[in-house]
């Protein structure tokens, strides 16, 4: 058995310049913070950063935007964060905006190994921009290509030593789909547990798809 524990040094030099970052969370929920504190810990900046939403100016996720380390967004939606706004505004920030349920589906498409998903989403809007139409059967349909990452940060409320997950409650948000769609999933669980104390039933990402898990000194079960 390898246990996927590891310490905030380990993690911290795993991020490097121009990286895809993919974050779990929602409106400030369920967001991966202490993996946020290594990401901005490492030093490293020029991030595309893929998220539900950027959270507030300089709280959670939005810490990230706040300092400047990330280059891109692709975000469904931006409103909460002034500074955020202001960025794209000004030039400083590229922006791709994505229907939320596209956004997830995109997500999902990139854990399941699939090349994207057709939607109706979008069509006759901005939003179908530099993106392609495809006609099937009578109908057009939007072509939402696949979104995968370097890194996933995700939260969970408690993981095991192989990296099985569960959730709590809207926690669960974006958090799964980023599980499976990084090349590299690291985790921020609330709890660390042994082996015999989940489940079956209650873990809701497999193991197979973590690869690190933040430990503090001495937090080890």
């Amino acid at each position: 058995m390898t246990e996927k524990f590891a310490l905030p040094d380990e993690i911290i030099a795993l991020f490097k310049d121009g990286q895809t970052l993919m974050c779990g969370g929602f409106a400030n929920h369920g967001v991966p913070n202490r993996l946020i504190d290594c990401v901005i810990a490492s030093g490293a900046r020029h991030f595309t950063l893929i998220s539900n939403d950027s959270g507030d100016a300089d709280l959670t996720i939005g810490r990230l935007i706040h300092l400047g380390l990330v280059d891109k967004l692709i975000a469904s939606h931006i409103g909460r964060n002034t500074e955020t706004v202001a960025l794209v505004a000004a030039g400083k920030l590229a922006l791709e905006l994505v229907p939320q349920g596209s956004l997830a589906e995109r997500m999902r498409s990139g854990g399941s190994g699939l090349g994207g998903v057709l939607t109706k989403t979008g069509l006759g809007t901005v939003a179908e921009q530099g993106k392609q139409r495809i006609d099937i059967d009578g109908e057009t349909w939007l072509l939402e290509t696949a979104l995968r990452a370097d890194i996933g940060l995700v939260r969970a409320r408690s993981a095991d030593p192989l990296g099985n997950l569960t959730y709590r409650g809207t926690m669960r948000n974006f958090n799964p789909l980023v599980a499976k769609a990084c090349a590299m999933t690291l985790v921020d669980a609330d709890m660390l547990v042994d082996l015999d104390e989940l489940g079956v039933d209650d873990i809701a990402t497999p193991g197979v798809y973590v690869d690190k898990i933040l430990t503090m000194e001495g937090q080890r079960p």
